[in-house]
Order: structure tokens, then sequence, then C-alpha cells
């Protein structure tokens, strides 16, 4: 097999530290779309801040990585990996938009013998009765034949330092037997922590899609116990903990589940289970559960301040984090959203404070204003929704008027000084 060029479509939260690392073996190159994130990289630096500074700029400068918005630069290139968003649309359907642009792109410039590999979450079947069609409609290539693929889902975990791309152990798959194992060689040239290859690129979809449907599903049912045991009078992190005493107890919290997997997977999986007439349950009552956690904390919020005789109608309230999670300014799905517009339903004046999010994305996307500054005022309420390591040592107390609330969404504030948390 001729020597390997690699081109990785899609240069996000996923696409781009698998670029960077590819680009210590491999001649390697960065597509995407979006000419102002090209060229942002290229002057070194990451806004998603995946990868530092210094990494970039050593791939760029020692390694001979490029990220290019031209098509005729990724021609040349013979394993392309896609590594686009898979979201859903405003009815939690899978939206494969973004995989249908991206396999176009591929069967524009795909040759003789090249591999395409996938990493975008899917339910079992897409990339084969989905992707593949597009990339052989496009370039007129035979599949298995002139042309073949491959699988492997993508792990990232926004804002983790130490999880990152080459230390997370990798599923591969392939089309064929060979593939597999060229595909698997591969990816396991980089990635130090392993890999392992799956008997099918179906096997590989199916175990990625269910990996965040599982955690989705624990986070359900402890967030579930949240609500009985806040009627109970009970703590439930003190249950939580009491419970994490036995050996097998598995250490879930509750909380809001947004982001772009495990907010998202399960409903993959849920359509693909339709599609064969099976109707999910526990999936769906799952996302159900999840899906309301943000109008819940909202509803705490405002009975707690109605308990104290705080005037609900035009009080200021302040919103500690907006990302969808802490120590990064990833606000993909953030269920931050979900409490401030339950609350905003009741002319409350709300500051949302987030050194981490940029508010012209959060504009943008979410039409409301994000400030990366404290701000300098007294408030009649605090949630805490987001555990930023900023927040550490910050005096809430400070913020607020003698008479306030404070709702602890993470369970990281001193208790003494909250009125409610999940």
């Amino acid at each position: 097999m001729k020597e390997t060029k690699i081109c990785v479509i899609g240069l996000g939260y996923v696409g781009l530290p698998l670029a960077r690392l590819f680009s210590t073996k491999y001649q390697t190159v960065g597509f995407d779309m979006n000419q102002k994130r090209c060229d942002a990289l290229m002057a070194g630096h990451d806004a998603t801040l995946e990868v530092s500074d210094d990494l970039l700029q050593d791939a760029i400068k020692n390694h001979g990585f490029v990220c290019t918005s031209d098509i005729e630069k990724i021609r040349d290139c013979n394993f392309y990996v896609v590594a686009v968003p898979t979201p859903v649309d405003a009815d939690n359907n899978p939206d494969l938009t973004p995989l249908v642009g991206a396999s176009t792109t591929v069967g524009k410039v795909i040759s003789n013998d090249d591999v395409v590999v996938y990493e975008s979450t899917v339910y079992p079947g897409v990339t084969e009765d989905e992707c593949i069609p597009v990339v052989e409609k496009v370039s007129g290539l035979k599949f298995n034949v002139d042309f073949y693929g491959g699988y492997s889902p993508e792990r990232i975990n926004p804002g983790d330092k130490q999880h990152t791309v080459e230390h997370i152990k990798k599923v591969t798959s392939g089309s064929t037997p060979e593939i597999g194992k060229y595909v698997n060689e591969v990816y396991s040239s980089v990635i130090t922590a392993g890999t392992h290859l799956a008997p099918t690129i179906k096997v590989a979809e199916a175990a990625k899609v269910i990996e965040n449907s599982q955690r989705d599903i624990n986070i359900a049912f402890v967030n579930e116990l949240s609500k009985i045991f806040t009627k109970m009078g009970i703590d439930t992190l003190d249950v939580l903990e009491a419970a994490g005493t036995k050996w097998n107890f598995l250490p879930f919290r509750p909380g809001l589940v947004g982001g772009h997997c495990i907010g998202v997977d399960p409903y993959y999986l849920a359509q693909c289970a339709q599609r064969h007439g099976y109707n999910p349950e526990i999936i769906l009552a799952g996302r159900r559960m999840n899906d309301g956690m943000g109008e819940y904390v909202a509803t705490q919020t405002l009975k707690l301040m109605l308990k104290k005789g705080i005037q609900v109608v035009g009080s200021n309230l302040l919103i500690l984090g907006f990302t969808f999670k802490e120590n990064c300014p990833d606000v993909r799905n953030t269920k931050v959203i979900d409490i401030y517009n339950a609350l905003k339903e009741y002319n409350i004046n709300i500051t949302v404070y987030d050194p981490w999010a940029n508010p012209t994305i959060v504009g943008h996307e979410y039409s409301i204003k994000v400030v990366n500054e404290l701000p300098q005022q007294k408030f009649d309420a605090c949630v805490a929704a987001v555990a930023h390591n900023n927040f550490e040592g910050l005096n809430i107390l400070h913020l607020l008027k003698e008479k306030h609330v404070v709702f602890d969404v993470k369970c990281t504030l001193d208790r003494t000084i909250i009125d409610g948390r999940l």
C-alpha cells in the first residue's frame, strides 16, 4: 500500500486534536469549510483550546501540518477522516446534513485504493448505508472495489487535559478484514492508549452510540433520585456518598446533561431502534428526565425565592457559567439556556457570567448576552450552573443582597451558604 497521507475533514473539538496528532507521524492536511477557522489555526491558535498554541505551532512548523478550505489541496491524500458534527434537529431527529456534505467533499477528491474513515457519532448503518453511497455517487467509484471505508468513533472529552486523544483507547473498524487491519495500524501508530479492532463497521458504530447512552441513563437515574430526595428533605449528595461506600456502586451525580455527545447520542440510538420496529422505553425516559432538569432548577430557585419573600418579578439574578461543562468554551447544546429561558418567563433581570464562553458565539447561537467580567452589582439570587475552576474562591455572598437565594447545580459550593442544590 502506498505511503499514507492523511486528510482530516472538520477541524473542531474532534478533528483538530486528531489531525495534530496524526501530523507527528504522517503528512497531514486539515480541511474545514470555514476559512476564518483555518486562518486562525495557521496563525497558531485554537479557539476551542483543545490544542495548545505550543502543540499547534509545533505541528505547523516542525511537522508540516496545514489547515485549508481549498479542496484542491486535499486531492492527493489517500486516507480521509471525517470528523464533522452530528447534531439533532428541533424534533430531536438525527441531522446527517454535515455528514452528507463531508461525504460529498470526499467523493470529489477520492481516488482508487483510498480509504475514508468516519469518526462522527451515528447509529449503526449510517456509514455504509448513508455516507458511502454519497461518496460512490459523487466519485463514480465502487465501494470495496475502487475505494474502502472504516469507522473509528471519537471519544474526545472537551476541556479534559488528561484524557487527550492519544490517551484514550480507540475503537477501529474497516469495510473488509484487510482494511480493518490497515485502519487499526494507522490509528495504533499514534494512539498510545492502544486500539480495539471491531469485527465490523456496524459494531463500531453501535459501540459508540451506546457509550454515551449508558451514561445518560445513569445520570437520569440520579436526577430522579434528586427530585425524590428533595421532596423528602434529604440531601442527595449525602445519600450518594453513603451508597458510594459499596464497592460496585457507580459514582454518578445529578446535573445538567448537554453537549454534543451525551445529550445527543441517545436520540440516534432511539431512532435506529424505531426504524427496526422497536420503541425504546428506558433510553427515551432518560432523555426526558435529563432534558427537563434545566426547568426543574429554575422552578426550585423560584420556590426558594418565594419562601424567603423575595419579589420574583423584576428581581436581579446571577447565573454562574453557561458552557455545557466546566473549564472549556464549548456552548453546544448547553442546558443552562433552559434555566435562563424558564426564569426569563417571570420577567427576572438575568446576568450570565462565564469567563470561558465567547459572547459573540453565545449571542449568535442563543440570542442572549453573556459577560466575561464579574458584574459589580448586588443580586437577589444566584444559580451556580457550571463548576469552572475560575469560580473557586469566589465570594458569592459579596455579590448578593442581604436577603437572597443560592442554588448550587453542581454541588460544589459550601453547603452553609446555599439554599438548595440537586
